[in-house]
């Protein structure tokens, strides 16, 4: 039995050496980055500095922008660095900070889809009463619980998997993960895997039951309301779904290729499924709702082109 404190460093496994590529690799994963970075940075000053769209949809949708920021920088600089590395290693305490990150922005990720999609529901089925039943200190509410209870939850499980007796320090991944660390256990992970079982059920499944019940009552007012109704509901609606589904894949493919034996699938493709959930997503969503939502577009072309 070693301590896992006795281990400074973990190995990640799936790194393998690409040759001259690794500049070609670098600099595709750098101009990904960076492209998250501004298209996120620039709808969070938008809806910041413009008045009209300080209503509980756009503040919703900053706080899930936020998040996209948060978690492509808990991923995207360990990513370069270990691209242009020839020794895949990174510290123990390091490892659990990414672990918290990634962890934390997908439950959060949720939560946010959530709410929003909360807020969508009152807005169509309640449009007389949206502004009573959606007040400011709604608002502050949820996206506080949006927050703080992943950040909180999460606290917890990488707690309780850093004091863990491992029998091994290598990672088969390219970035550190709470079922990679579980996995590698000598020791009893029962009080892990119970409580793992929980987090997911809260962070995912009540979310996921909550946007299921708003939709379908979304769609029983379309079915009943006008084409005006249902215009609304499309318009508005849209991109959160295609949002909801892009990220719902990711962390599917995230979860099949990590629990299931995939030999019969290259490592390339395996790396990508495992990253979808981490890259995907942060620049699909301010692309997607800077394109669908007229508000936002027309103000981001009135800042990018200098048109008003």
């Amino acid at each position: 039995m070693v301590n896992s404190t006795q281990f400074s460093y973990f190995t990640l496994s799936y790194y393998f050496d690409t040759g001259i590529f690794r500049y070609l690799f670098f600099m595709i994963v750098m101009l990904l980055y960076i492209l998250t970075l501004c298209t996120n940075v620039l709808l969070i000053v938008i809806i910041c500095m413009n008045r009209s769209l300080h209503e509980p949809m756009y503040i919703f949708l900053c706080s899930l922008f936020v998040n996209e920021l948060y978690g492509s920088t808990g991923l995207f600089p360990m990513l370069l660095v270990q691209i242009l590395s020839d020794i895949h290693t990174v510290s123990a305490s390091f490892c659990f900070l990414q672990i918290y990150c990634l962890h934390s922005y997908s439950s959060v990720e949720f939560a946010n889809l959530a709410v929003t999609s909360y807020d969508r529901y009152l807005a169509i089925c309640f449009p007389l009463q949206y502004n009573t039943r959606m007040t400011s200190n709604k608002v502050a509410m949820l996206i506080a619980l949006s927050w703080l209870f992943p950040l909180l939850s999460i606290v917890v499980l990488v707690s309780l998997s850093a004091p863990l007796q491992l029998c091994g320090n290598i990672i088969n991944k390219v970035y550190c993960d709470n079922y990679s660390i579980v996995k590698l256990a000598c020791s009893d992970t029962t009080v892990n895997n119970i409580y793992g079982l929980i987090v997911t059920f809260l962070a995912i499944l009540c979310p996921l039951s909550l946007i299921l019940y708003t939709y379908m009552m979304i769609l029983k007012v379309c079915f009943s309301g006008s084409k005006q109704t249902r215009q609304k509901a499309v318009s508005t609606c849209a991109p959160h779904i295609a949002s909801l589904l892009n990220f719902s894949f990711g962390c599917f493919f995230e979860v099949v290729q990590a629990r299931f034996i995939m030999n019969s699938v290259t490592n390339m493709l395996r790396i990508f499924l495992s990253l979808y959930f981490a890259i995907c997503q942060p620049l699909f969503n301010p692309v997607l709702y800077g394109l669908q939502m007229s508000k936002i577009r027309g103000l981001w072309k009135s800042i990018v082109f200098g048109k008003m």
